[in-house]
């Protein structure tokens, strides 16, 4: 728990981009530690809650991101992010995210992200739109055969997560594990807590999970959203 506090601090270390994560969706499936273990790469092992591993399909929107000494870019800067992920930690014992995929409709992004920080960004279609508190989020990853479909209201009441509890396991997260030809290396990420929320689902597609190689084959075990956060992004150290 301590260090799962620790990581919630801001780094005493330039950050190298400003992100917005916005109107964000978290459906969470329980699975096999075993199952988790056996997809990570050497030097990384699972999380577990209540004895068992979780993934999540996150669609959400990326807004206003840039570099750190560069205003927003008409075209550029505001796009759509869904990605599949679990919860892990390396041998040091500190706590963050694995991606299995990030889809993402902006190229620019993709090619950013692939590069400088080798996570598994992938080109899709995507189309949201929002009313209020209703969104309606579209994704097809290319050469995907189906476009996956998510529908949405983020209830106005939000809190915070409760240390010991699933939603501080899975949101409290300030960091992700990349695969480089360098070995495992650990990117960081700073923001205020996550304000959560309920949500209402009237959609959704566990095909981003399918192509990760899970089959849920039930709806989502537990459903979390958030209204957003402002993010700093750190380049990524051993």
């Amino acid at each position: 728990m301590a260090m799962r506090l620790h990581y919630r601090e801001r780094p005493d270390r330039a950050h190298v981009m400003y992100q917005r994560w916005d109107k964000l969706l978290f459906l969470h499936w329980r699975v096999s530690a075993e199952q988790i273990q056996s997809t990570l790469p050497p030097g990384l092992f699972v999380d577990t809650f209540d004895g068992s591993a979780w993934v999540a399909i996150v669609p959400f929107y990326m807004l206003g991101i840039r570099p750190r000494f560069c205003p927003p870019v008409p075209g550029i800067s505001n796009f759509l992010e869904l990605n599949v992920r679990t919860y892990v930690h390396d041998e040091q014992g500190r706590p963050g995210v694995w991606f299995f995929s990030l889809d993402c409709n902006q190229s620019l992004a993709v090619w950013t992200a692939r590069t400088f920080f080798h996570l598994p960004y992938q080109h899709a279609q995507m189309q949201a739109t929002a009313q209020g508190a209703h969104v309606d989020y579209r994704c097809q990853r290319r050469g995907a055969p189906k476009q996956s479909r998510y529908h949405y209201q983020i209830h106005e009441q939000t809190h915070l997560a409760e240390p010991g509890s699933l939603e501080f396991f899975v949101a409290e997260r300030y960091l992700l594990f990349a695969q480089t030809p360098a070995g495992i290396r650990c990117g960081q990420v700073n923001h205020v807590p996550y304000p959560l929320a309920e949500a209402t689902v009237d959609s959704w597609d566990a095909a981003p999970l399918e192509q990760a190689g899970f089959a849920p084959g039930r709806p989502p075990d537990n459903i979390l959203a958030s209204p957003g956060v402002d993010v700093r992004i750190y380049a990524l150290t051993k």
